[in-house]
């Protein structure tokens, strides 16, 4: 007969071990002693996705993004920070802004700014084809357009298999890097470009 006292203590000796092999693996990914607030987090993140059923953690996962052209690169935006794509017509200049702002645009009687992120980049300057479409990214109230040399179209995609960066990434193109793709699909922070106070400007000025 099996002492049930014994049994359930096996089970919570083996739930321990678990717990601490968890700990190990977050103190190799961080390369440093985390603290116990860091720890008791990530246990109950990695909680929370383990909870979820298999077809459930797939798509959290997987996200659509919209991907586009840029001096011969190929970038993308999560899509849910893409309120819409918008031809690039109508673009009046602005004094006074940084190099990076080509203008503003009016969009059914908004005013919205658009940014080269190829000078925020600095990315080679090639010519614009005629195609050059105006991606209009959104967060928390906060809009502005993002210049593209052509759109390429809307793909789903797995975000755990991103690499964090690349050798030839560097810079402030890397501060807003989500993470490239094998094929080297460069996926960009949206929510960092339109909460960068270095980026947000002013339509009225």
């Amino acid at each position: 007969m099996i002492d049930k006292d014994r049994k359930r203590e096996g089970v919570s000796d083996w739930g321990e071990v678990h717990r601490r092999m968890d700990i190990g693996r977050i103190v190799l990914e961080k390369g440093y002693k985390p603290t116990r607030e860091e720890i008791e987090k990530v246990l109950r993140e990695r909680a929370k996705i383990l909870a979820l059923r298999p077809e459930e953690r797939s798509k959290e996962d997987h996200r659509e993004v919209v991907e586009f052209v840029l001096s011969h690169e190929r970038y993308a935006f999560i899509s849910e920070y893409v309120r819409e794509i918008y031809p690039l017509k109508g673009l009046t200049p602005v004094p006074n802004t940084p190099p990076f702002v080509l203008g503003i645009i009016n969009v059914r009687g908004e005013i919205l700014s658009v940014i080269d992120i190829r000078r925020f980049f600095d990315l080679p300057e090639k010519g614009l084809t005629d195609k050059k479409k105006a991606i209009i990214l959104h967060y928390h109230g906060m809009e502005f357009a993002v210049l593209s040399d052509d759109i390429v179209g809307v793909r789903r995609l797995s975000l755990s298999e991103l690499q964090t960066s690349l050798q030839t990434l560097s810079g402030v193109r890397e501060k807003y890097l989500l993470g490239v793709t094998t094929e080297r699909l460069i996926v960009l922070d949206a929510v960092k470009l339109l909460t960068d106070k270095d980026i947000i400007v002013d339509e009225n000025v």
